[in-house]
C-alpha cells in the first residue's frame, strides 16, 4: 500500500469509490448532485489517497472545520480552539479492498500530519457507521459526545463526536 497525496486527477476513482461505499454503507450519508467536488473539497487542508496494486483503494482528508456543532463538542471536549483543532473527512475505503488495513492507514497518516502541523484531529461519524466507529475507538480515538442536525433533504440524523487520541 502507498499513501500518497490526493490529485484532481483521482476524482473520478474516488467518486466511484464513494457511490459504491453509499451504496453498501450508506456513507456518505447524503449525496449532493456534485459528489466530486464534496470529495475534492477545495478547502481542504491536506488529502491522500492510498494506492493498493496500482489501483485507488482509498482516501482521507483534514479539513479546516465541520458544523458549528460538531465543532462545539470538541472545543469543549479539548479546551482548544477551533484554530487549534482540524477535522479528519471524507475516510473512504473501496468495498473490495475492505480487511487491508487501509482505513487503519489512513486515519494514522491524516492524525500525524495533523499533529506535525500543531493540530489536534477531531471526526463526527453517523452513530448508525457501526464500523467506522469500531476503528476509531479502536485506535484509541474518544467519544467526546454526540450532536443532532438535518440534512440538506430535511432527513434529521445523529453524530458522534470523536477526539485523536493525545501524541
Amino acid at each position: 500500500m502507498i499513501i500518497r497525496p490526493r490529485s484532481e486527477a483521482d476524482g473520478a476513482a474516488l467518486e466511484g469509490i464513494a457511490e459504491a461505499t453509499h451504496r453498501l454503507d450508506g456513507y456518505p450519508k447524503y449525496l449532493p448532485d456534485d459528489l466530486r467536488s464534496f470529495i475534492l473539497e477545495a478547502n481542504a487542508l491536506r488529502a491522500w489517497v492510498a494506492e493498493c496494486d496500482g489501483e485507488i483503494a482509498g482516501h482521507v482528508a483534514l479539513h479546516p472545520r465541520s458544523i458549528p456543532e460538531v465543532m462545539e463538542v470538541a472545543v469543549s471536549a479539548t479546551g482548544l480552539s477551533e484554530n487549534q483543532l482540524v477535522v479528519l473527512a471524507r475516510l473512504l475505503v473501496s468495498p473490495v479492498a475492505r480487511r487491508r488495513g487501509i482505513g487503519r492507514a489512513l486515519v494514522a497518516h491524516a492524525t500525524h500530519e495533523a499533529r506535525r502541523l500543531g493540530l489536534r484531529a477531531v471526526l463526527d461519524v453517523v452513530d448508525e457507521h457501526r464500523d467506522a466507529v469500531a476503528l476509531y475507538e479502536h485506535l484509541g480515538w474518544t467519544r467526546a459526545g454526540t450532536v443532532n442536525w438535518k440534512l440538506p433533504d430535511g432527513r434529521p440524523f445523529r453524530e458522534f463526536v470523536y477526539i485523536s487520541p493525545e501524541p
